[in-house]
């Protein structure tokens, strides 16, 4: 679906209205101020992802991942952080996330300034906001007081994998109060998101068992992809940008512009431009200059599903173990 300039205005509008969130009546603004003496929890937060940014600016990739993952199994309550023979972090969908030793860095310096007030939970949503900001994204606050689940099983994960239908995308977000909107937006994570070869060598090499490449895919960059990235027989840690590389660690709507391309990596990624459910969103958001702050509502939005606040769960000690 194409859109004139004016009715992708108010269509950006309309959504935009959609996107606002209902505040959780537990979370609010500022939820540390007072409780951890003279220190600002989140200016401690900010300063130590700041550094691990300064070393490596793909933990921003990380810790949105990290925190989608956690968010979209039982909510935000830090359970993926649990160490355990079959924990979450144990699933196959969370092996290749990463992000955890920075959260535990950021743990150890809030338990030696007010042991046993900053939740694990709070600090991957805090860790997320700065990095974000880090990466291009206007500043935004977010709301605190969450509480870290007691409970890990693998068994609980069931993330959507990188070839879901754009209908049961749909339907998985929906599960957890996010609308259609709000999922293209957060795939938007993709703009500073890297993927393993493995993950796509069906597209490159033997789509749908025919020992060709996904004829819906871009042909240059295509052969780009076969010939820089991700050659036949590659290692296993060979890995391609989910964005152009030119702006791979930015938070910008470039990544909506490839899909329009039809460079999108993975199959869900493509898939959204041509399902007419959302393709005309993503016309939308590779000509929204505003989509840096639209997918901070987002990831707000995504913080607040199904948090534990008041006496339920814990504030862990040690975010890899509970009390």
């Amino acid at each position: 679906m194409k859109c004139s300039k004016a009715l992708k205005t108010t269509l950006l509008a309309i959504l935009v209205l959609n996107l606002v969130a209902v505040s959780h009546g537990r979370l609010r603004y500022n939820f540390y101020n007072g409780r951890c003496g003279q220190h600002n929890v989140e200016a401690i937060i900010q300063s130590i992802v700041k550094n691990s940014f300064t070393t490596d600016p793909k933990i921003v990739a990380g810790l949105l991942r990290l925190q989608f993952h956690d968010c979209a199994v039982n909510g935000c309550d830090a359970s993926i952080l649990l160490d355990g023979p079959d924990s979450e972090k144990t699933a196959s969908p969370n092996l290749s996330v990463f992000g955890y030793d920075l959260i535990d860095q950021i743990k150890v310096v809030l338990e030696a300034v007010c042991p046993g007030v900053v939740s694990c939970s709070d600090i991957i949503i805090a860790a997320t906001r700065d990095a974000t900001v880090l990466a291009g994204s206007p500043p935004f606050q977010v709301q605190m007081g969450r509480r870290d689940s007691l409970v890990s099983l693998a068994s609980n994960v069931n993330l959507p994998s990188p070839d879901i239908s754009v209908s049961n995308a749909i339907q998985f977000f929906g599960s957890k109060g996010l609308n259609p909107f709000d999922m293209v937006l957060l795939l938007g994570a993709h703009t500073v998101g890297v993927c393993h070869c493995s993950v796509i060598n069906d597209r490159l090499y033997n789509y749908m068992g025919t020992s060709e490449p996904d004829p819906s895919m871009n042909p240059s960059y295509m052969n780009v992809l076969r010939n820089h990235y991700c050659p036949m027989g590659q290692a296993d840690n060979s890995y391609v940008y989910l964005d152009d590389p030119s702006s791979a660690l930015s938070i910008d709507n470039n990544y909506y512009k490839q899909l329009m391309n039809n460079k999108g990596i993975l199959p869900i990624d493509q898939a959204l431009t041509h399902d007419g459910s959302t393709g005309w969103m993503v016309d939308l958001l590779a000509n929204a200059t505003d989509f840096p702050s639209l997918f901070t509502q987002a990831l707000v939005k995504l913080g607040r599903v199904e948090v534990l606040t008041g006496r339920r769960g814990q504030i862990r000690r040690n975010c890899r173990r509970i009390n």
